[in-house]
């Protein structure tokens, strides 16, 4: 009987996928006047109710970002992601897209602790996900019908999602190896665990590749979850510079965590670069307002954004294309923090 066939039917007969078979017949963008037509004549056949093409709204395509927040902190009070968040509105007005904004709130892990509507709404023809994980809270939502999904300095524990992320772990190696070329041989990492989010634990695995591609045998970890609020890393900075008074440089896994190595410096009386190099990863905008001013590996934020926008429509014109990753490499900085 004809209210027994379903999208899934569909998709079987036709030899796409589901989100495929859904968006044809919602009249929706992403899918090739080819496979639409393949895919109501099929419908058609089956006797599945199709609705009349709406030009109108195939021509409007309309983005949800939704973007984490952390307890006390709004969205575009994070350094980083606000420029993410500029790159993509910017991109949506040079390609005419309605953006639907969103938060979703996380944990310490960057695991979400509430889903936002968004997820939910048939309004959107894609989503961008920035800074959160994708766990399996969110992808249980498959059933929901989700649309297409680009994760922005985002992971997840399946290999499902287009994703535009950091080089994390070739800039970590590029900055501790930088730091080694200035005569610095006793470098501690300041900030990550060994099971921190995977971004930091990129980084952290950089420094410790670095080290060990270039013989240095000892490592200096001031270990404490750089995303945790409620914990700047302070105490476990001061424990690693007093245990350790032979190191000389820090590689800190973010410019935040950077700026708490050199007041804790400070306050032990060591002088930055005098006595200790520090280097940090992003470039917010106080690395360059600090005294003295922070090195770091410069992240172009904005231009995260673009790419992500940018693979969102590609992924909604091809959504059976193969799943796509775009780095962005960071560049090295030099500032006043760092003297051979």
């Amino acid at each position: 009987m004809t209210e027994n066939i379903t999208i899934k039917d569909i998709a079987q007969q036709t030899g796409v996928s589901v989100a495929t078979v859904s968006l044809a017949l919602n009249n929706r963008p992403g899918v090739s006047p080819e496979t639409r037509a393949k895919i109501l004549e099929v419908a058609g056949q089956l006797g599945y109710p199709v609705n009349k093409p709406s030009p109108a709204k195939s021509n409007t395509r309309t983005i949800g970002m939704v973007v984490k927040t952390e307890a006390n902190l709004p969205p575009r009070a994070n350094p980083f992601y606000s420029q993410v968040i500029v790159g993509i509105e910017e991109a949506c007005r040079r390609n005419q897209i309605n953006l639907m904004f969103a938060t979703m709130p996380v944990d310490e892990n960057n695991h979400p602790t509430s889903i936002p509507q968004v997820f939910y709404s048939d309004q959107v023809d894609g989503l961008l996900l920035v800074g959160a994980f994708m766990d399996a809270t969110i992808t249980s939502l498959a059933g929901h019908n989700l649309p297409p999904i680009v994760l922005v300095d985002a992971y997840s524990d399946t290999e499902t999602y287009d994703m535009v992320v950091s080089d994390n772990f070739q800039a970590a190696y590029n900055a501790v190896e930088f730091l080694l070329a200035q005569g610095h041989h006793h470098i501690g990492l300041i900030g990550s665990e060994p099971d921190s989010y995977p971004s930091i634990r990129q980084r952290r695995n950089g420094y410790l590749r670095c080290l060990k591609d270039h013989a240095i045998p000892d490592t200096y970890i001031a270990s404490f979850n750089p995303n945790d609020p409620s914990d700047d890393g302070y105490d476990e900075i001061v424990s690693v510079l007093q245990t350790n008074p032979q190191l000389t440089a820090l590689f800190c896994v973010n410019d935040h965590v950077a700026l708490t190595a050199m007041k804790a410096a400070f306050d032990l009386g060591r002088k930055i670069p005098e006595d200790l190099a520090v280097i940090g990863y992003d470039d917010i905008h106080q690395a360059a307002t600090t005294i003295p001013s922070l090195s770091t590996m410069r992240v172009d934020t904005a231009s995260m954004g673009w790419a992500a926008v940018n693979l969102l429509l590609m992924r909604l014109e091809q959504p059976d294309a193969a799943r796509m990753t775009l780095v962005i490499h960071p560049t090295l900085v030099k500032r006043d923090s760092i003297k051979k």
